[in-house]
Order: structure tokens, then sequence, then C-alpha cells
């Protein structure tokens, strides 16, 4: 099953200039599969939008609760200075989550993610939609995860386009 369209929605209030995960990379051939463990994924992406390699390219991803009509921020984010060069850092996120699992590893370290006409590919894998150890108060309910993609040039200008999409979900608590 390819990844449905409106699994990643267009950002409600994303920065100016922002284009929509379809725009930024095509997903046709990358498939996702959501079963009872998580999101089992695989196939390829290419990217369509074009940076020069030698830009910097950050990353935020920030929760937001659903809340009687209005999303409201939570203290959950994410923010990744250089995408480029931790993302197989065995360390991070996402290279646990997303790049141990590229079957060309070497291409993505050489082109990353901003170069045009780069192919994602993966080996099958289950992405695990999960977070452990929180501590506070129980998580449930309407829940979406807004992520941006930014470049910046070398003199750390950001570029006029980036990406922003959404990723909504129900959330609940799972007890081991």
């Amino acid at each position: 099953m390819a990844i449905p369209e409106d699994t990643f929605v267009e950002c409600t209030d994303g920065p100016p200039g922002s284009i929509p995960m379809h725009e930024a990379f095509q997903v046709d051939n990358l498939g996702a599969e959501v079963v009872p463990e998580g999101i089992y994924v695989s196939g390829n992406a290419t990217t369509i939008w074009n940076f020069p390699r030698t830009d910097r390219l950050s990353a935020r991803i920030s929760i937001f609760h659903y809340n009687r009509g209005t999303w409201e921020p939570t203290v959950f984010n994410v923010v990744t200075r250089d995408v480029c060069s931790t993302i197989f850092d065995k360390n991070t996120y996402w290279y646990t989550s997303w790049f141990q699992n590229l079957l060309n590893a070497d291409e993505i370290k050489e082109k990353c993610l901003i170069t045009k006409d780069t192919v994602l590919v993966y080996n099958p894998f289950l992405l695990k939609l999960r977070a452990d150890n929180i501590i506070g108060p129980p998580l449930h309910g309407r829940y979406k995860s807004v992520i941006i993609f930014e470049a910046f040039d070398e003199n750390n200008v950001r570029r006029p386009t980036s990406l922003c999409c959404e990723f909504r979900a129900q959330v609940k608590r799972i007890r081991n």
C-alpha cells in the first residue's frame, strides 16, 4: 500500500514559503502499512527539491495536542540544527527511526536530503511510533506532529523554500 495522500498533510500554519511533502519528495514508491506495532515501511522516495550540497538542512518536530477545537503546543519538540551531519549518528532519533534502514547509505551521506533526484532506498522496516519513559500526565487523545525542514546557505541565510507537513494520530497509553 502506498502512503495515503492524507498521511502527511500540509501545515495549517507553516513558515512563509513552505511546501508540502509531495512537493519536496516523490513518494509514489514508498509503501506504508499501519499495523498494531507501528508502521511497516518499504520502498523508496526521491527528492524533488534542490539545494546546493553546501547548504545546511535543519529540522524541527513539534507535537501538538487537540483540545476543545484548538491545537495546543506540548513540551515535546525535537530540533536538529544540521540534519545531514547527524542522520548517521547511531545515537540520534534520525538514525534509529529512519536512516539505519537505508540500502544506499553511502549515496545519502554524499547527497543528503537536499540534492534533487537523490533516491532513498529502504530495507523494509517497522517504524515504532512510541515514546518511552514519559513522566507527567498520561498522553491520550488527538495529537499532531508538525515537521519542518529548512535549508540555510553558506552564509547561514534561510532559503525561501522550506518543507512543512503534519502527521496526525490518535494517541493512547500502552502498558507493558
